[in-house]
């Protein structure tokens, strides 16, 4: 049984600073103030008028001093409004349904969230949307930006089918930035097992039809969102219709081979030597590269590093962006390789593969997990390494931290709690040391 809440408690959180609360409750009194005064002064008038004795016992109040007529009729007023007010909050938010939270605790929260930083997350796949669990627990600041170079799956179907933007990645991280797992969440992730619809996923076929109905793509996640009431925005990295290319060295043979397709690359065993994007030259969602200009932390990944990070930052304006970005910028690295893209892989590995495609100087620090959980028998992956001797540098000058990032019950993949109090615990120690920089360079 939920414990009561002492009313003392509950008036102290009412008055909390940043609710939003306290000026309208004082507006409210000098309303309810000038109010009574007016009706203070009819009586009044009427009283003199005509002098009946109930109205005069209730104006002097049997012939009581002022200050004690004035304590009565506070006390009195207080109690009528307390429990007036009370009694509509009930009645508007109790229909709401906001679950077992006080109604004042879930004020708090939405303000506390409302007020965060603004993150951008690029990447898409598994690796994303974990990241994006643990982040609305600081903030609501939060812009998506994901693959649209999926072609496998269901997403693939409606993109050869109707040819719509792959579905699958938005969808996903649209659940995982919703407000609560509720039942439109859970209907929205469901996967239909068998007839005509085997392997398509509602959330799919609802964004699909969508965007025939409203007439684009962008209409239909905005409308997507508000159904999933989302904290935060999924956005695409571009509107064109792309296809990711990859060209592999094979193991046996050790020839060059060219691979179309995102869900194909991983399939050809061989080493990738680089992935682009047909056609190249597509242009960036314009609110994609704002989000990236606007950002205090960008982060990049977690995600497959050749078919969900790097078709992002190969978008002609992402990397740009980012490169250019005043925010603190994060390349969060798996926790496991990845079977046919990333075997054997260090972390300096991943980085340099970001930079041999798009450049350097893309991140300023690479964070990376640091406990590697024995996961027995059933092991059937491998940790990413981090590299020896690389005295906290990797790449070309980005600072490597580490931190025990590893979910204990999937040990492939990392804690979103973890992961997002981490990055918080970055940001607000860059932040930190940018103002003391400032202090000391106008001191």
């Amino acid at each position: 049984m939920k414990p009561r809440t002492q009313p003392t408690h509950t008036l102290r959180k009412w008055l909390t600073p940043g609710l939003g609360v306290k000026r309208w409750l004082l507006l409210l009194f000098l309303g309810v103030t000038i109010l009574a005064l007016g009706f203070a002064l009819m009586l009044l008038q009427l009283f003199r008028s005509y002098p009946i004795p109930p109205v005069e016992f209730i104006l002097t109040l049997g012939g009581s001093p002022p200050w004690i007529r004035a304590l009565i009729a506070g006390v009195i007023g207080a109690v009528m409004v307390g429990l007036a007010l009370t009694r509509i909050g009930q009645a508007i938010f109790t229909p709401l349904d906001i679950g077992s939270r006080d109604i004042v605790d879930a004020m708090m929260e939405y303000r506390q969230r409302g007020r965060g930083p603004k993150v951008v997350a690029i990447g898409g796949g598994t690796g994303l949307p974990t990241l994006l669990r643990g982040l609305t627990a600081h903030t609501s600041n939060i812009t998506a930006i994901v693959t649209v170079a999926d072609d496998g799956g269901s997403s693939g179907r409606l993109r050869r089918d109707l040819g719509v933007l792959p579905p699958g990645d938005i969808r996903n991280n649209l659940a995982a930035l919703a407000r609560d797992e509720n039942l439109m969440t859970q209907l929205f992730q469901y996967r239909f097992g068998e007839g005509g619809l085997e392997g398509h996923s509602f959330g799919n076929l609802f964004i699909t039809a969508l965007s025939g109905v409203t007439g684009s793509f962008e209409q239909a996640l905005i409308e997507s969102s508000r159904v999933l009431a989302v904290r935060g925005r999924v956005l695409p990295s571009t509107l064109s219709d792309v296809t990711l290319m990859a060209d592999l060295r094979e193991v046996q043979t050790n020839n060059v081979r060219r691979v179309e397709g995102e869900s194909a690359i991983p399939e050809v065993h061989g080493v990738i030597e680089r992935v682009f994007l047909k056609p190249d030259n597509v242009p960036a969602y314009p609110d994609a590269v704002r989000a990236i200009l606007s950002a205090d932390l960008v982060v990049i990944g977690p995600g497959s590093l050749y078919t969900s990070i790097l078709p992002n930052l190969l978008v002609q304006g992402i990397g740009e962006a980012v490169r250019h970005s005043r925010a603190l910028r994060v390349y969060v690295c798996n926790v496991a390789t990845q079977a046919g893209e990333t075997d054997g892989y260090s972390v300096e590995d991943h980085v340099r593969a970001i930079e041999r495609h798009v450049g350097p100087g893309l991140f300023d620090l690479v964070l990376a997990n640091d406990r590697f959980l024995d996961a027995g028998e059933d092991m059937n992956f491998s940790y990413v390494a981090l590299a020896e001797n690389n005295h906290g540098v990797v790449g070309s000058g980005a600072k490597i931290v580490t931190a025990p990032l590893v979910d204990e019950q999937r040990p492939w993949r990392h804690d979103a709690a973890r992961l997002a109090e981490t990055l918080m615990k970055l940001l607000a120690e860059a932040s930190d040391s940018t103002t003391t920089a400032r202090v000391r360079s106008t001191g």
